[in-house]
């Protein structure tokens, strides 16, 4: 079933709302959720008198050029013996959705927003997540701010947790950013306004360069996927675009990866659970040896993280243009991740892919459950008061958002495919060449490289595996249920 190209739009829209129903998820606010925000005081947002105040330093914003749900700020300033300290002020959320409150109800409901082709269905309404409780430019904020050394050797020193007031002097997007960091563009005129701020992004830089060196060299893994966005002309579907990694982004992930490392450890400290973010080693371990082999490499019998990330660096420097593709198959057999609630004196569960322990979700409370009650179990700390959730509660949330997070990854994942079939239909009897990205008794996937859609093998699966190459032939698609079917033809064409 397709649409005509003016209605493509509001075809996948309510494709999607189907699709998150169907998941057991939420696309609408309820009338009291509504009710109770309409009657936030908005002098709430930038919080008491006697918090610190930090808005003379230069902070700034950097996310997606559409986004309006902003959760941290970054600005880095002199520290000890060399070192560069980093902050990054993160939205205080928990300041205005309280606990058994509507808003908190329907943002424990789906425990994340939900990103789909056509819309973006918020966790919050809009008047908190692109407003109230969004670090938007030019306006004080009251934010959770972490603090913490980097040295040049990019190891970590000293780290603090505290509140403050703070302001975005700087709204900041990825690609513009990204390309005058890497010499291909001019620094973006929102940034070369403020004053100081062309070297202030110029030390966050190297500082966050400086990290992702030092976590490598500990195994944490060099992994890039294909992120691909359906763009819109009106109701009418464009095309697929690829979202390109840079140097803007690496900024952002290795200072929130840094930064909820820094707050695990400050609850730890104070005796305080943990709601970690954890993936266990890989239990397809011998898959990913196998892979490595059929490359002509060698990885050990037990799973490795510096290994693998060894492996993968020689890859990506052999062959960049496919690297996605492996990328995409050494996540699928890494596993998901889960949210587990850690208390103290308990064993700890680490975080395989970043090669980390103490690792939590707490830096995107605008957009994610989790990270809203670690807010709130950092609040209680602040205070000197006991955790405002028992144990056994926060052991259901975890596995709570861990079973939401899932429905929303394949809901998600779901709409998308309903674009990618609906982009790819008018291509039935073309052939492609792509990389088997899933197998198991359910069936067989196969991601082509061009346009870069995922489909299934509907005949020719046997023998295939995840990571092997194969040529396919396009026989259907049903983009209401997001289908696209493929016949294997046989291995690439070279």
């Amino acid at each position: 079933m397709n649409a005509p190209h003016d209605g493509q739009r509001e075809l996948l829209y309510r494709i999607a709302r189907r699709v998150l129903k169907e998941r057991g998820l939420e696309p609408d606010f309820p009338k009291a959720v509504i009710a109770e925000v309409d009657r936030i005081d908005p002098s709430r947002a930038s919080g008491p008198k006697d918090v610190p105040d930090l808005r003379e330093l230069p902070w700034c914003s950097i996310d997606n050029p559409e986004s309006r749900d902003l959760d941290q700020l970054t600005v880095a300033a002199d520290g000890k013996g060399g070192a560069t300290r980093i902050l990054v002020a993160v939205a205080d959320v928990s300041a205005l959705v309280e606990p058994g409150s509507a808003i908190d109800g329907h943002a424990g409901a789906n425990t994340t927003s939900i990103y789909t082709p056509p819309a973006v269905f918020p966790m919050l309404p809009e008047r908190l997540s692109t407003d109230l409780t969004s670090l938007g430019p030019d306006e004080d904020r009251l934010a959770v701010v972490i603090q913490f050394e980097v040295r040049p050797d990019g190891t970590q020193g000293e780290s603090s947790v505290s509140r403050a007031r703070v302001r975005n002097y700087a709204k900041l997007a990825y690609p513009s950013v990204g390309a005058w960091l890497e010499g291909e563009g001019q620094i973006p005129e929102a940034a070369a306004k403020v004053p100081r701020l062309e070297e202030n992004l110029r030390r966050q830089d190297a500082a966050a360069q400086a990290l992702k060196q030092c976590r490598h060299e500990r195994g944490a893994l060099q992994l890039e996927t294909v992120e691909l966005r359906a763009e819109f002309d009106d109701g009418t579907m464009t095309g697929l675009k690829s979202e390109r990694h840079n140097r803007a982004k690496e900024i952002i992930e290795d200072f929130m990866i840094a930064a909820n490392g820094a707050i695990a450890e400050y609850l730890v400290g104070r005796r305080f659970p943990v709601m970690r973010r954890v993936v266990r080693s890989p239990e397809r371990w011998q898959r990913i040896v196998d892979i490595a082999s059929g490359y002509g490499d060698t990885l050990p019998p037990a799973p490795d993280a510096r290994a693998l990330n060894e492996f993968l660096l020689r890859r990506r420097k052999a062959d960049p243009l496919r690297f996605p593709d492996l990328s995409l198959t050494i996540i699928k057999l890494l596993g998901r991740g889960e949210y587990v609630a850690s208390f103290p004196g308990q064993p700890i569960a680490g975080h395989f892919g970043l090669a980390v322990t103490d690792y939590t979700h707490s830096t995107a409370p605008n957009r994610r459950y989790p990270d809203l009650l670690t807010q709130r179990l950092l609040h209680a700390a602040f205070e000197g008061k006991d955790p405002p959730y028992r144990p056994d509660q926060l052991v259901a949330l975890a596995t709570h958002c861990t079973e939401k997070e899932d429905a929303v990854q394949k809901a998600e994942r779901q709409v998308r495919k309903s674009a990618a079939a609906l982009w790819i239909a008018d291509q039935v009897g073309h052939e492609f060449d792509g990389v088997v990205t899933g197998a198991s008794e359910k069936g067989t996937w196969v991601r082509v490289f061009d346009p870069p859609v995922e489909g299934r093998v509907e005949q020719g699966a046997a023998g295939l595996d995840v990571g092997d190459r194969v040529t396919v032939k396009l026989t259907g698609t049903d983009v209401e249920r997001g289908f696209i079917d493929f016949a294997r033809v046989g291995k690439p064409r070279s």
